[in-house]
């Protein structure tokens, strides 16, 4: 397998599991910032290497007039800030080609979102700039046609892959989590993510907004460890009902530290660490 490398952070083959936490989107700025120190402090005592993550832009929201962040601009200087505040990579979510240059002069991982997932000019082009690439696997898509995707990023002479299973449709409003596609995309050579709070979504089940079904992201998380990831990926807020997106499924930041001493146990026995 090949490993990747943000920072000082080895991820892929028997390395120990990495943490990709924050809000769904950035609200307030020094909401945001407590909120990644509060999970950073939580990382550091479990000895848990830890990469910050909140997005500008919510650009797939279900109605117009949701909020969506606070943009490109003003966004990445927040995440530049709480970078040089905590002392940790950050990544967020890029939708169109425009935002690539801007994106990677800030972000040390350009996240792909499901929907766009197949979007080759997206892909390729933000894999030009030699960045880590993180490609969430399109809630349409079975596991094994991410190869075509790792082809795109490949092409454009990138092999920093990250590749993120985040649920699959199950008829309407539904995701469910096929747990074989974390080894089948495994296989392909590069580290999987997993990511335990959009994978309990309801798109769409609350009308003009996704809903959740916070309760189950515990089982999952332990479920998909077991299977052998190599990153966890969790929306995590204070207070998870006052977020601004996926309210419904961010995790609360006060029941992290439990949740993340399961995970590293079953990951100490999934790849045998020394």
């Amino acid at each position: 397998m090949n490993t990747v490398q943000i920072q000082n952070i080895t991820v892929g083959a028997q390395n120990p599991i990495t943490l990709i936490a924050g809000p769904c989107v950035i609200e307030e700025p020094e909401r945001t910032l407590k909120i990644g120190r509060a999970i950073k402090e939580i990382a550091d005592r479990l000895n848990i290497p830890y990469i910050f993550k909140a997005s500008y832009d919510k650009a797939n929201r279900s109605a117009y007039n949701s909020f969506r962040g606070p943009g490109l601009k003003e966004g990445l200087s927040i995440l530049a800030h709480i970078k040089k505040e905590l002392g940790v990579p950050v990544v967020s979510d890029i939708h169109c080609i425009t935002q690539i240059d801007e994106a990677a002069e800030v972000l040390d991982i350009l996240q792909i979102p499901a929907f766009l997932c197949r979007q080759t000019d997206l892909v390729y082009q933000a894999a030009r700039t030699g960045k880590v690439i993180n490609v969430k696997k399109g809630q349409f898509l079975a596991p094994l046609d991410m190869k075509n995707v790792i082809t795109k990023i490949e092409e454009a002479g990138n092999h920093n892959i990250l590749l993120t299973e985040r649920g699959a449709t199950f008829g309407y409003n539904n995701l469910v989590v096929d747990f074989r596609s974390l080894p089948i995309m495994r296989s392909l050579g590069y580290p999987v993510v997993f990511d335990a709070t959009h994978s309990v979504q309801l798109p769409g089940g609350a009308g003009t907004s996704s809903s959740g079904q916070r309760e189950f992201v515990p089982y999952l998380t332990r479920s998909a460890t077991a299977a052998g990831i190599d990153m966890l990926f969790m929306e995590v807020h204070d207070n998870p009902p006052e977020g601004k997106s996926d309210a419904c499924n961010m995790l609360y930041v006060d029941k992290l530290e439990d949740l993340l001493k399961d995970v590293l146990a079953i990951d100490h026995v999934v790849k045998k660490h020394k």
